[in-house]
């Protein structure tokens, strides 16, 4: 079994800032990503508002440049997905695949994914005209009429996106007022192409072979009616990504793994850091520091244990 100072589980903003703090330090470490470095950032069009882009800069780019200041750094990486985490002090062991390989501590970075409506028919039509990546998907929909639903940053923000591409669009939220930043407001309120439904629920997903529409219910009239829809965009927030995650571990209502101010866990040695954790702001910015942080966290714990 090979054995390192220090994991850290996932690849993006939070996970690639605690490894290159590790890295740095001198202590051995492993960085476990599934899939390409970058999380979430990878399915963001344009951020706006990271420091040192006055201009903002396209998210895969970011996650490009954060993957590149890794190179040159000994850290070994594993493609492949945490099945399972054994914890104990200073010899933690996490199934990767089907491979064991044990830290003395751990960070966990594996951030937090979009949430379905959970109607039927939504996984079935999922890539046949439902969609939850505005940046992955939205080119297919280039001159036809698609619907958003969501009321945050990210549904109004890929909303903007998608109206450049888009012939007609129908955001849906089931409140009067968006959650989102006033800067975003602003801009879908002026956009002609982007139609606001308010007060509204999608309550039916309809279509064969491909999505053709959604029923849409007005919570205050109880009235519903049919949009015709090529496409839909599913933007309600974030769940965990954490079915991996030990049972001693302390989470919060939805999940989300509760730490301390230095990222630390109610596990000795484990800490968590971004997305995964329970926090109100959800920020690549929030995510460089909370891996930072936690990185630094994880080195004290190592030295008091060689003390």
């Amino acid at each position: 079994m090979q054995q390192f100072d220090a994991i850290v589980i996932g690849g993006g903003p939070a996970g690639m800032t605690a490894a290159l703090y590790l890295a740095r330090s001198g202590v051995s470490v492993a960085m476990v990503e599934k899939l390409s470095p970058g999380g979430q950032v990878l399915m963001t069009s344009e951020i706006e508002n990271y420091p040192g882009f006055p201009k903002g800069i396209q998210g895969w780019e970011l996650a490009d440049l954060f993957a590149a200041h890794l190179e040159g750094y000994a850290i070994t990486r594993f493609n492949d997905e945490v099945r399972e985490i054994v914890p104990a002090p200073a010899d933690n062991r996490v199934r990767v695949g089907d491979d064991w390989i044990s830290g003395r501590t751990l960070i966990l970075c594996s951030g937090a994914r979009y949430k379905r409506l959970g109607l039927p028919d939504e996984e079935r039509l999922t890539g046949k005209g439902v969609s939850y990546c505005a940046l992955c998907d939205g080119n297919f929909f280039r001159g036809q009429v698609v619907g958003v639903v969501g009321g945050g940053n990210s549904a109004l923000e890929e909303s903007l996106y998608l109206s450049k591409l888009v012939k007609k669009l129908h955001l849906i939220h089931r409140r009067d007022d968006f959650r989102a930043a006033k800067c975003y407001q602003d801009k879908v309120c002026i956009m002609p192409d982007i139609d606001v439904v308010r007060s509204s629920v999608v309550e039916a997903i309809h279509g064969d072979d491909r999505l053709t529409g959604v029923t849409v219910r007005n919570v205050k009239t109880g009235e519903t009616s049919f949009l015709e829809l090529d496409g839909l965009f599913i933007f309600i927030g974030f769940e965990p990504v954490g079915g991996f995650l030990p049972g001693g571990i302390e989470r919060d209502e939805q999940g989300f793994v509760i730490t301390d101010g230095e990222m630390r866990t109610n596990l000795p040695g484990i800490f968590a850091a971004g997305d995964i954790r329970s926090k109100m702001c959800r920020q690549v910015t929030t995510a460089v520091g909370d891996g930072a942080t936690a990185a630094n966290a994880a080195f004290v714990y190592l030295e008091q244990l060689d003390a």
